[in-house]
């Protein structure tokens, strides 16, 4: 078993077929395997041994397809590298992953640590050089085990030192099947990427899918919203692939986007708030359809939903796939009750590289757990309600951020919020919102007060945010995931700044 084969499957029965846009360059499935077994061939030519690291440091362009391919045709192990991403970060990972190849590309190259902070990388290669590695007689996928690693993502941090999620071929392929059968995917569909290819989302979810089910992938190098909406019109665009910020700011255009040529929408990376899926549906007829999992699981777990969608959730386990809600002492709990989302099945990662005792602390009894807090209805369907770092503890009483941000969500002067963990002497926590606003309204005392008095209306006395900062935007991921650890350690530092005073 190899990814590869995934490509080669393709460019077998798709030869003729559109597999890869960038602006005007264009590859059908056969010349797109082509390029990779050559580019392949290349870097055999190098002397790499099977299972060494490849350091893909590349923005969203071809040059990421064709190494992520051909790395994996030569049974090498691509390892993904967040563009923007410091020295020290890239150090960090190179050196924890003991990467033997580096490939990088005009525009990010700067950020690079000296070769001197390398000492596993043999190769550093330019993504304009690899054109003169494809010389050779072009490589077949070589055969690998199904569970040998093939590809390594790091996490993306937002707790301690990122940690690298060691996926096999097993993970990759089945996950890849599972998305294309529940997503009814074809060699007709056409998706736009311009979410980071280094991240899960982008590199198996869309790509590696896209490339299964023989269907076109259309590549942004970053997001731009006129350019996004203009490449849905042009290629026909039959899949969207958004996350809820993408989503937040498609509705806020004056004038709805023309996205006639969609049959599907599809969110993942972070969760959807109620009132944007409502409004979505309003305002295009689509229901969003949302997918649930994590780095660690390919990332596909969850999907809603290939029969019946219900709102506001997302969905029921795909194929092959198990989830239950469990106590803190991993005990299942009774239908809509909260607990840990807890997962098994042929999408769970190998492990994270180097790291026994983090991946034995995640993957108990054949469990990998999710640290997402969750509940599941009478129907099996799964809802999740947030992470278990980000809960707030309010004199005692749990309260979870995103309950106030669907609240805050419904008052018609927020466009986004974030609600956190404030410290406080006497309730130990208390709920702080950051807010920005949606266009036309400013931000007042009156309006903090009203937005407060709105959200004590529709929960607890104890939930309601005491304090409301308004922002003119939000700390995200690439992937559009508000980063709250920011947010709360801004608000540590603020109290404690306060008390020296």
């Amino acid at each position: 078993m190899n990814v590869a084969q995934l490509l080669e499957r393709a460019a077998l029965y798709h030869a003729a077929r559109p597999a890869l846009s960038f602006g005007q360059r264009r590859w059908t499935y056969a010349e797109l395997d082509h390029d990779a077994s050559t580019l392949a061939a290349g870097f055999a030519a190098l002397g790499l041994g099977r299972g060494e690291r490849v350091a893909l440091h590349l923005p969203n362009r071809p040059e990421f397809v064709l190494a992520y391919y051909a790395a994996q045709k030569a049974g090498l192990v691509p390892l993904s590298l967040n563009v923007t991403y410091k020295a020290d970060e890239l150090a960090y990972i190179l050196n924890n992953a003991a990467a033997a190849m580096v490939i990088t590309a005009d525009g990010i190259d700067a950020s690079l640590p000296p070769r001197s902070r390398l000492p596993s990388v043999r190769e550093l290669l330019h993504a304009k050089d690899l054109a003169h590695l494809r010389g050779g007689a072009p490589l077949r996928a070589v055969e690998c085990d199904r569970e040998d690693t093939a590809a390594i993502l790091y996490t993306s941090a937002t707790t301690g030192r990122p940690k690298g999620v060691m996926l096999t071929h097993a993970n990759i392929v089945s996950n890849a099947y599972a998305t294309v059968h529940h997503l009814r995917m074809t060699e007709q569909d056409r998706g736009l990427c311009a979410l980071p290819m280094f991240h899960c989302f982008g590199q198996n979810a869309i790509m590696n899918s896209l490339v299964t089910a023989g269907g076109a992938l259309v590549l942004h190098e970053r997001f731009v919203p006129d350019a996004f909406v203009a490449a849905v019109v042009e290629h026909r665009i039959t899949i969207l692939y958004a996350v809820p910020t993408l989503y937040l700011l498609f509705l806020a255009m004056p004038t709805p986007p023309d996205f006639s040529s969609v049959r599907l929408c599809f969110s993942a990376a972070a969760t959807l708030p109620t009132d944007v899926e409502a409004r979505w549906h309003a305002t295009h007829g689509h229901w969003i359809q949302q997918g649930y999992g994590l780095t660690e699981t390919s990332p596909f777990a969850c999907y809603n939903h290939d029969v019946a969608f219900r709102r506001g959730s997302v969905g029921t386990p795909i194929e092959n796939v198990e989830m239950k809600i469990v106590d803190a002492a991993d005990r299942e709990v009774a239908d809509g009750e909260l607990g840990e989302i807890v997962i098994k099945g042929p999408n769970v990662m190998k492990g994270y590289f180097g790291d026994a005792s983090a991946t034995a602390e995640a993957i108990r009894n054949g469990w990998f757990h999710s640290g997402d807090i969750g509940y599941r209805d009478r129907d099996g369907y799964f809802f999740i309600v947030d992470r278990v770092k980000d809960m707030i503890n309010v004199s005692g009483f749990k309260v979870y951020p995103r309950e106030v941000e669907e609240i805050l969500f419904r008052h018609p002067a927020v466009k986004e919020a974030a609600a956190v963990a404030s410290p406080d002497e006497r309730r130990g926590d208390i709920v702080k919102a950051f807010i920005v606003l949606a266009s036309g309204h400013e931000g007042t005392d009156e309006l903090a007060a009203e937005i407060k008095g709105f959200v004590r209306e529709r929960h607890s006395a104890y939930a309601y945010p005491r304090e409301i900062e308004f922002v003119d935007d939000l700390p995200k991921t690439l992937t559009g995931k508000i980063r709250r650890v920011e947010l709360r350690e801004q608000e540590r530092e603020r109290k404690a700044a306060e008390a020296g005073a």
